[in-house]
């Protein structure tokens, strides 16, 4: 499919991102194009590296680094979304029985992510794994008799999934003080809390990951233009794809040929889908939602709290508000965060403009974002709520998990910008793949799980965009997952044996 043609290649540090700042020839080609700098176009190119070395791609980017939107590692939490602790993964029924089939899914793409990153350190891809990943338990943590109760069940529920086998049920306050004494300080000895936790979990720097596959890329022959911003996607009469460019800093315009074209670009995603006529995408519409936590790098403070620590939703607002008291380690240093308190601009990325929503909007998804206006009041009611919320109101929350809590050792942070999928009059918070019919062109859209899953998200991108050449890649693919196509939580052999060559690679013992 893609004729033997190396793109220029870079001379950049090992695990840096490259930084290109010459303009763009008037006329370039390459085989594929990677729209956005962050983790799944980084995660994708680095996969089609592996598998097509003399294939030409580029990588197009309007900010001037990599991860500088939702994989920055101060723009999203850190958490390596593995079901472990998220409650809004495992709702319970009308009956009271809880329902762990999203829990275990979620940990079983999780694990594929996990695979390749161990195959990517084993092979020089990545650096020193506690560059970009750290051993954080992963706890659920609830109060009130009602709480532990639903526990107690979701414990219950997942614990003979080998999976989740790892997990321990809490309720002794003196077990919970030992564990997490910066929640435990202040707090009603008397009070039902409970515990499930789980020793497994991931603290993960998806910037410096985004960055480091970035740079592997660069190494090896694919070509990154920082600070362009891709302003028309249009179809070529041979079946290619024409981007236009724009050269952020001088303005200059150029165009670039493409056979294929991934677009990871968060917000700007469904526009630029648009921009290319994919019919696929026809009806859907987006509602931006942004996000502020409350940080905290004291190390008296600090010191005192190993985990992330989720807690349930309040009840009417989305699941990805689930509050939760989050270690994270960027650089090399330990902070807390918690949150997240929602908030709410018309942008479509952070670092992105107010018209964004606005233009949006079309004849094909007008009904369907007065349709969400609608259904969704509750929603519209919190993210009201959460605007008017002062710093003092954000203590006053987090006191729920840290009773003892200061204002002054916490900070506001902003956080990422998130673009919520809205099709057919629903609010989605999943991570949706859309693709045109003929494959040459896709895109990702959503929030949630993210980042967590972007290998299996990308494999989903070649699947289906590349069906011909997908059985000829397939060896390579499963040294990079050896668990692929294969149901984890039906194989607990394989799990262990994978896990235990993770666990090894990425130094979370």
């Amino acid at each position: 499919m893609f004729p033997i043609r190396r793109a220029r290649r870079l001379r950049q540090p090992k695990g840096c991102a490259p930084i290109s700042l010459s303009p763009v020839p008037t006329a370039a080609t390459t085989d594929i194009a990677l729209i956005g700098a962050g983790i799944m176009s980084a995660t994708l190119g680095a996969i089609l590296r592996r598998l097509e070395p003399d294939a030409s791609i580029t990588v197009v980017e309007r900010l001037d680094a990599a991860a500088g939107e939702s994989s920055d590692p101060w723009n999203n939490a850190g958490t390596g979304h593995a079901g472990l602790c998220e409650l809004f993964y495992t709702p319970q029924r009308p009956d009271g029985s809880i329902d762990i089939a999203k829990a275990v899914r979620v940990n079983e793409q999780f694990q594929v992510s996990r695979q390749f990153w161990s195959y990517a350190v084993q092979h020089g891809m990545l650096d020193q794994p506690r560059t970009f990943v750290n051993p954080v338990p992963h706890v659920s943590f609830v109060d009130g008799a009602a709480g532990v109760d639903y526990l107690r069940r979701r414990h219950e529920a997942l614990a003979p999934n080998p999976l989740f086998a790892g997990a321990e049920f809490i309720t002794d306050f003196d077990e919970f003080a030992a564990r997490l004494p910066l929640m435990a300080a202040g707090r009603d000895v008397g009070a039902p809390v409970a515990l499930d936790w789980s020793p497994d979990g991931t603290d993960v720097d998806f910037g410096a990951l985004t960055s480091q596959l970035i740079g592997y890329g660069a190494r090896h022959g694919s070509a990154v233009r920082f600070g362009h911003e891709v302003r028309s996607l249009e179809r070529e009469s041979d079946g290619s794809w024409a981007l236009g460019l724009a050269n952020r800093r001088t303005g200059e315009t150029a165009r670039l040929n493409a056979k294929f074209v991934f677009i990871g670009a968060g917000g700007a995603t469904l526009g630029l889908l648009r921009k290319a006529g994919i019919s696929e995408v026809r009806g859907f519409g987006g509602f931006p939602i942004g996000g502020v936590f409350l940080r905290c790098g004291d190390p008296e403070i600090t010191d005192r709290h190993r985990a992330k620590v989720y807690g349930a939703p309040a009840p009417g607002a989305p699941s990805t508000t689930a509050p939760h008291l989050d270690t994270r380690v960027v650089t090399g240093a330990s902070w807390l965060l918690f949150g997240p308190f929602a908030g709410w601009s018309p942008k479509f990325l952070k670092h992105g403009r107010v018209t964004d929503l606005p233009r949006s909007v079309r004849l094909d998804n007008a009904a369907s974002l007065l349709g969400v206006g609608i259904a969704e009041r509750a929603l519209v009611g919190y993210l009201l709520g959460q605007l008017r919320r002062t710093h003092a109101g954000r203590i006053e929350a987090l006191r729920e998990f840290v009773p003892d809590a200061r204002d002054r050792d916490w900070s506001p942070l902003r956080a990422g910008q998130r673009v919520q999928v809205i099709r057919g009059g629903r609010l989605e918070f999943d991570t949706t793949i859309v693709n045109a019919a003929d494959g040459s062109v896709a895109g990702l859209l959503g929030a949630s799980p993210g980042a967590s899953t972007a290998v299996p998200a990308m494999l989903e991108v070649l699947t289906r965009c590349f069906p011909g050449r997908f059985p000829g890649w397939l060896p390579r693919l499963t040294e990079m997952v050896p668990s692929l196509g294969v149901r984890l939580a039906e194989e607990p052999a394989l799990f262990e044996q994978v896990w235990e060559w993770g666990s090894q690679q990425l130094q979370l013992r």
